[in-house]
C-alpha cells in the first residue's frame, strides 16, 4: 500500500411462494420495491442468483434488467462499455417502466465486470453507478495519479444521516444508486451471502464489532477514527463496538471487523449474519485476480453480509475507505448499502460487495389491511382502510405509500413536523425550544433546536450540532463528568391542531468518553552528535517529569532519535501511573519530518489534561512549541449525548379511496408501505390481492405442459373477439405478445429466464383500449420433475422440509387445475398418494402454499 447463485399423465411444473408474500414485513429505508436487479444474460449463474434475489427479497418482476450481449469477462470494462451495456440501459429501463420514484438500490448479480477504466483512471463499477465515473487529477509528488483525490469524488451523502432519496450525492452526473455487487467465485457462495443477509433482518445481534489497530502502519491509519465511532455507538446505548491493538483476524461470530492488513486468513465462522467487515489495503477489490492481497470476498465467505475494497492502488487515504461510523449507522437501523455509503467520503475507486438490504437493527412496526378483504371484487371507487402501529413510541410512522403490482402509485398520508409544534431539549434543567415552521423537515427541525441550544451554551456548558435528524451534544466543561449532566428531549402540541413531532434523548445523562487523549508532536532534521530532544510532562496534580535523550551516533536519523525518546518516555516509572502518559505511532510526515503521539495513560477528558512541553537543539525542529495538553482529539474526549427528532404517529389509521378505473381490470397485488418517521425510514409493509371489474372484458390463464424444447407454455382465452393484443409478462418484463387473437398459446423461453422461481401473468387489451390482467401463476425453472412411484401409486417430487405443497389436478388442461390435496414436506422428497383413477387421464401439478 502506498502511503498518504400408465394412464397417469404428469404435467411438469411447480408453483412456489408468491412474490409479494415473500416481501411482506419490514425493511430498513429500502426494500425489494426499491431494488433493481441487473443480471448478465450470458451467465447462467448470474441469472439464477438474480432470480433468487428477486424471490428472497420480494423484488417486483419489472425491476429486473437483463444486460445483453456482454462477452468481455467479469473483471474490466471500459467506461464506454460500462455506459453502453449497463448505465444507459438501466436509466432507460427505469424511465420506461415508471420506476423513477422508487429505484434506489442496484444489485449487480455476479459475472459483471467490477472495474471501469478510462485511460489511467480506474473506478469500481458500484461506485461508478453510485455517483458517476471520476477521473484522476494530479497526485502529490512521487505518487501515481491514482493517489489523487478528485474534487468531484466527494460524496455529500456521507455522514448525512438523511434518507438517500433526499441526499443523493451532489457530484452525481445522472441518477445516483446505492449499488452493490452480489458475487463470488462460485454460485453457491454468492447464494450463501444472500441467505445470510436475508436471515440477518431485525435480529439485533449482540455480538462484538472489532476496530483493530494493526502493527501495519501503512494500513492501520483508520485508528484515528475509532474513538468517534465508539463514542457515537455508546451514546445510543451500544457498547459492542470496541477497539483493540492486534494483527489477529481469528475472531469468530463477530458482528464486524475494521482492520488494516494486506494478507490474512479468516475462520469460516468469523461473522454472524449482518456483519460488515473490511480491510484498508490497496487491492482488496481485486476479487477475481491474484493480487497477493486478501480480497473482500474473503470476508463474505467467512460469513459477513457486506465488505469493501479498492480496485486500484488508492494510497492510504482514510477518505477512500469506510469510516467505522458504518457500525453506528447500521445500529440505527439503516440497511447495509445505506450504512456503507454513508461511511465513505470518497468511494470512487472502491467496490462494494454483499447483500445490500441486510438490516439487523431495523425495527419494524405492525400492520393490518382492514378492508376490503382479500380477493374482493371491486368496481369504481372503493373505500379502503389500513392500520399501522409503530414498533416503539420513539419510532413513529410518518408516511404511507401505495404500490400496485410492485409499482409506486401514490402517497396516502404524510406527517412531517406540524407547524406550531414545539420541540425542546433540557440540559441540567435549562430548556431550549424550537417551534416547527411550515415546510420543516426532520433535518431543519433538528438544526433549529440545535441553534436554540447553542444560544444557551453559557448556561448549559454544552455545544449542540445537528446531524440529519439528531442532535449531537458535547460538554465543553472538562471539570464536569458526563454522569453529572442530565438530558431529555420532548415535544408539545404548541399552537398546532395536532402533535406529530417527537424528540427524545437516547440516554438520561451524558456519557463520559472511554477514549484516550493524545497530542501530536513533530521533529525535523537529522541530529548531529550532541543534539538533544526533551519532553517535560506536567501532571494534573502539578508534578513535573522530564525525559531527555542526547544523540551520540554520527549519521543517526531523526526517526531513530525520536524512537529513542519514545522508548525513554515509555520506560519512565513516574509516567506509568494512571495520571501519566506514553508515546506511540512514529510516522513519516514528509521531507525530514517525523511525528509521534503522546497519549494520556487513562481514558477520558480530565486525564488528558496532562501537559507536554517539547524542546530540542536549535538545529532540530521540535514542534509545537509551548505547553500542550494531550487532548488534540478533544472532540472524542468530551462527554456527549444524543437527542433524536422524529415525526408521525405511533398509531396510524389510513383510510383512503381507491379508484379502480385507473388500472386494468383483473387481479392486482396492492402493497401499502409505512415509513418510520426518522431518517432511517424503516419500512413496514402490508399487502392484499384484489380483483377489479369495470368492464366486461376477462380471460382465463393456465399453465400448460412444457414444450418439447423445455419452454413453458401458457394458454390465454379471452371472453371477447375484439382483442387487439395479448401480452405475457414475467421476470424482467414482457416475454411474448400476439395481436388480434382471442385464444392463444404463448411460450416463455427458459433460456432467457434462467433457473429460479418466476411469476407469469397476461394482459389482454381489446380494440376499445380496455385491459384485463390475469391472476399470477408461479413456475419454477427448470420445471419441477414429478414422478409416479410405488403401489399404491403416489406422486413424488424434490421438496424443502417445512414447506407446504398444494397438489392440483385437471382432466382438461384448458379448463384449469383444481386443488385436490395438501402435503407438508418433512424431508427433501415429498409424496402424495394418487386416488383411485376413474379411468380418464389426469394431469397433476404441484405448488407451494405461500
Amino acid at each position: 500500500m502506498q502511503l498518504l447463485r400408465a394412464k397417469i399423465k404428469v404435467a411438469l411444473g411447480c408453483c412456489l411462494a408468491a412474490l409479494m408474500s415473500a416481501g411482506q414485513g419490514a425493511r430498513a429505508g429500502e426494500s425489494g420495491l426499491n431494488v433493481i436487479v441487473v443480471v448478465n444474460q450470458n451467465s447462467a449463474n448470474s441469472l439464477q442468483l438474480g432470480n433468487d434475489y428477486c424471490e428472497r427479497r420480494g423484488v417486483p418482476p419489472q425491476n429486473l434488467l437483463r444486460m445483453s450481449n456482454w462477452t468481455g469477462g467479469s473483471i474490466n470494462w471500459a467506461q464506454s462499455d460500462f455506459e453502453s451495456y449497463l448505465l444507459n440501459p438501466l436509466l432507460a429501463m427505469i424511465s420506461s417502466r415508471g420506476l423513477t420514484n422508487q429505484a434506489q438500490i442496484v444489485v449487480l448479480s455476479m459475472d459483471i465486470p467490477y472495474r471501469v477504466y478510462n485511460g489511467d483512471s480506474d473506478n469500481g463499477t458500484t461506485s461508478a453507478l453510485f455517483y458517476g465515473f471520476k477521473t484522476n487529477t494530479a497526485a502529490p509528488p512521487g505518487l501515481p495519479d491514482t493517489c489523487s483525490l478528485p474534487e468531484d469524488s466527494t460524496n455529500s451523502y456521507a455522514y448525512s444521516e438523511w434518507p438517500f432519496a433526499l441526499a443523493e450525492p451532489e457530484t452525481a452526473g445522472t441518477n445516483a444508486f446505492l449499488a452493490v455487487m452480489l458475487t463470488d467465485t462460485n454460485l453457491a457462495q454468492a447464494e450463501s451471502t444472500l441467505e445470510r443477509g436475508v436471515a440477518s433482518d431485525s435480529t439485533f445481534p449482540p455480538e462484538t464489532v472489532y476496530l483493530e489497530k494493526t502493527s501495519d502502519t501503512a494500513r492501520n491509519v483508520r485508528f484515528i477514527l475509532f474513538d468517534n465511532a465508539i463514542q457515537e455507538c455508546r451514546a445510543r446505548g451500544d457498547d459492542d463496538v470496541i477497539r483493540i491493538d492486534s494483527d489477529s483476524t481469528a475472531w469468530t461470530n463477530a458482528l464486524g471487523l475494521d482492520t488494516g492488513l494486506a494478507g490474512f486468513s479468516l475462520p469460516t465462522n468469523s461473522y454472524v449474519p449482518g456483519a460488515v467487515a473490511d480491510s484498508l489495503t490497496s487491492l482488496g477489490g481485486y476479487i477475481l485476480e491474484d493480487a497477493g492481497q486478501t480480497p473482500l470476498l474473503a470476508f463474505l465467505e467467512a460469513g459477513a453480509s457486506g465488505s469493501y475494497g479498492t480496485v486500484v492502488e488508492p494510497c492510504n487515504y482514510t477518505y477512500k475507505f469506510p469510516d467505522p461510523m458504518v457500525y453506528f449507522y447500521q445500529n440505527r437501523g439503516f440497511c447495509l448499502a445505506e450504512a456503507y455509503y454513508q461511511s465513505l467520503p470518497n468511494p470512487y475507486q472502491g467496490l462494494m460487495g454483499g447483500e445490500p438490504l441486510s438490516a439487523p437493527f431495523a425495527r419494524p412496526g405492525s400492520a393490518e389491511w382492514i378492508s376490503p378483504a382479500s380477493g374482493s371484487l371491486l368496481t369504481g371507487s372503493v373505500a379502503c382502510a389500513l392500520s399501522f402501529s409503530a414498533a416503539e413510541t420513539n419510532l413513529p410512522l410518518a408516511q404511507v405509500d401505495l404500490f400496485v403490482d410492485g409499482s409506486f402509485v401514490q402517497t396516502l398520508t404524510n406527517l412531517p413536523p406540524t407547524a406550531g409544534n414545539i420541540f425542546s431539549a433540557t440540559i441540567n434543567g435549562v430548556t431550549a425550544t424550537y417551534t416547527a415552521a411550515n415546510g420543516d423537515t426532520l433535518a431543519s427541525a433538528a438544526l433549529g433546536l440545535a441553534s436554540a441550544l447553542t444560544s444557551q451554551e453559557n448556561a448549559t456548558g454544552v455545544e449542540a450540532d445537528a446531524v440529519g435528524d439528531r442532535l449531537v451534544l458535547r460538554s465543553q466543561n472538562v471539570a464536569v463528568l458526563g454522569s453529572q449532566i442530565s438530558v431529555r428531549g420532548g415535544a408539545t402540541i404548541g399552537s398546532a391542531s395536532a402533535l406529530t413531532s417527537f424528540a427524545g434523548a437516547a440516554l438520561p445523562t451524558f456519557l463520559d468518553s472511554t477514549a484516550y487523549g493524545y497530542h501530536v508532536v513533530e521533529a525535523t532534521n537529522n541530529p548531529n552528535v550532541g543534539d538533544w530532544l526533551q519532553m517535560t510532562f506536567i501532571k494534573t496534580n502539578g508534578a513535573q517529569v522530564t525525559v531527555a535523550v542526547t544523540n551520540t551516533q554520527s549519521g543517526a536519523g531523526i526517526d531513530t532519535f525520536l524512537q529513542d525518546l519514545m522508548n525513554q518516555i515509555n520506560a519512565t516509572p513516574a509516567l506509568q501511573t494512571a495520571d501519566g502518559a506514553n508515546a506511540s505511532d512514529l510516522l513519516y510526515n514528509g521531507g525530514s519530518a517525523y511525528i509521534f503521539l503522546v497519549n494520556a495513560a487513562s481514558p477520558g477528558w480530565p486525564a488528558a489534561q496532562i501537559q507536554t512541553v517539547f524542546t530540542g537543539s536549535a538545529d532540530l525542529g521540535a514542534m509545537p512549541a509551548g505547553g500542550w495538553t494531550t487532548d488534540d482529539n478533544f472532540v472524542d474526549l468530551q462527554p456527549r449525548a444524543h437527542v433524536y427528532i422524529s415525526s408521525g404517529a405511533v398509531s396510524l389509521p389510513v383510510p383512503f379511496t381507491l379508484d379502480t378505473t385507473r388500472f386494468a381490470d383483473g387481479f392486482h397485488e396492492l402493497t401499502a408501505v409505512a415509513y418510520e418517521g426518522t431518517s432511517v425510514r424503516t419500512q413496514t409493509r402490508v399487502g392484499q390481492t384484489l380483483q377489479f371489474r369495470n368492464t366486461s372484458l376477462s380471460a382465463t390463464f393456465n399453465a400448460l405442459p412444457p414444450a418439447t424444447n423445455g419452454n413453458l407454455l401458457f394458454s390465454i382465452v379471452a371472453n371477447a373477439t375484439n382483442i387487439a393484443q395479448i401480452e405475457l409478462f414475467s421476470t424482467g418484463g414482457l416475454l411474448a405478445a400476439t395481436n388480434h387473437q382471442p385464444v392463444v398459446e404463448l411460450a416463455a423461453p427458459v433460456a432467457t429466464l434462467g433457473t429460479g422461481l418466476h411469476p407469469f401473468y397476461a394482459v389482454v387489451t381489446d380494440s376499445n383500449g380496455h385491459e384485463y390482467q390475469t391472476p399470477t401463476v408461479w413456475e419454477q425453472v427448470p420445471v419441477l420433475q414429478l414422478s409416479v412411484i410405488g403401489a399404491p401409486r403416489a406422486l413424488s417430487w424434490a421438496s424443502i422440509a417445512g414447506r407446504q405443497y398444494n397438489i392440483m389436478a385437471a382432466t382438461n388442461l384448458l379448463g384449469g387445475f383444481q386443488t385436490v390435496g395438501t402435503v407438508l414436506a418433512t424431508n427433501a422428497q415429498a409424496q402424495w398418494t394418487i386416488p383411485s383413477s376413474p379411468g380418464d387421464a389426469v394431469f397433476y401439478r404441484v405448488s407451494v402454499i405461500p
